[in-house]
């Protein structure tokens, strides 16, 4: 399934009952991607790449110059970043009492991401965080709602990751029911570890696509061989997020690690965005 171009779906979101009050394609800075006006707020996208450095054809050090290595390895696919122009802080959920806006606002900016993403033709995965608080507001049938979203604009599910937070990951029993619904509609789906032991619930309650964790906090606590080790037995990849200088990557690398996100690659990804 290919996905329309991006102005074929702002075009067809002004069909939309709710995307087509709020989503346009930008001007200026804006230009040649979809924004969205959500009260006084100005929603935009912007994506952070998931690299594959488990392959050894290219320096396994970000003081390569760019000339000798453009990339770092393969793309896994790219994590979406919600970004919000506006009297409220950075995040506006947070701050949103009713859980209805909230909600409003989450799906909103899912769909943006999608056609920001799907529209330009990108490869690979697109992860998407859910709030904790949609989860939550949202009764059953998680993913229902965005996946006959998608379907309806012409977009495949199975290319999308939809991301749970810690604290839905925290809860067995919440976590075997999300991933299961998510993966019903279509979706894989990724957990972020609230702390290294709880991907021990990954086995026992869900079957998880994609494992993710804080790389700090796995370096502090001296746990990214436990993790790795566990993750290859389980056969699930794990992405070590948030990766935020070249001192951490370099420690990651000594312990087979393949995955990895986080904004120290911003300056090294060259055209990889």
């Amino acid at each position: 399934m290919i996905a329309p171009s991006l102005p074929e779906l702002v075009a067809r979101a002004a069909e939309h009952p709710f995307l087509g009050a709020h989503i346009v394609l930008g001007e200026g800075e804006h230009a040649q991607q979809a924004i969205a006006h959500y009260r006084d707020l100005t929603v935009a996208s912007a994506y952070e790449p998931i690299f594959d450095v488990g392959t050894h054809s290219f320096p396994q050090t970000l003081s390569a110059s760019p000339e000798s290595a453009e990339r770092f390895g393969d793309e896994l696919g790219l994590q979406a970043l919600t970004l919000i122009e506006g009297d409220l802080p950075r995040d506006p959920f947070a701050h949103l009492d009713d859980d209805r806006e909230l909600v409003a606002l989450d799906r909103l900016s899912r769909a943006l991401h999608a056609f920001n993403f799907f529209g330009r033709q990108r490869a690979g995965l697109l992860f998407l965080r859910v709030h904790e608080r949609l989860l939550k507001s949202v009764k059953y049938d998680h993913g229902l709602h965005f996946s006959s979203v998608l379907l309806e604009f012409g977009i495949n599910p199975s290319r999308v990751v939809i991301e749970l937070p810690a604290a839905a990951v925290a809860h067995k029993t919440f976590l075997g029911y999300l991933t299961k619904s998510y993966q019903h509609y279509g979706f894989k789906v990724a957990g972020n570890l609230p702390n290294a032991g709880q991907i021990m619930a990954v086995s026992e309650m869900a079957r998880l696509d994609f494992i993710k964790m804080d790389a700090a906090a796995a370096l502090r606590d001296s746990v990214v061989k436990h993790l790795v080790g566990y993750a290859h037995r389980l056969k699930i990849p794990l992405i070590f997020c948030n990766v935020s200088d070249e001192a951490q990557f370099n420690a990651l690398q000594q312990f087979d690690v393949h995955f990895v996100q986080g904004p120290v690659f911003d300056a090294h990804a060259g055209t990889a965005r």
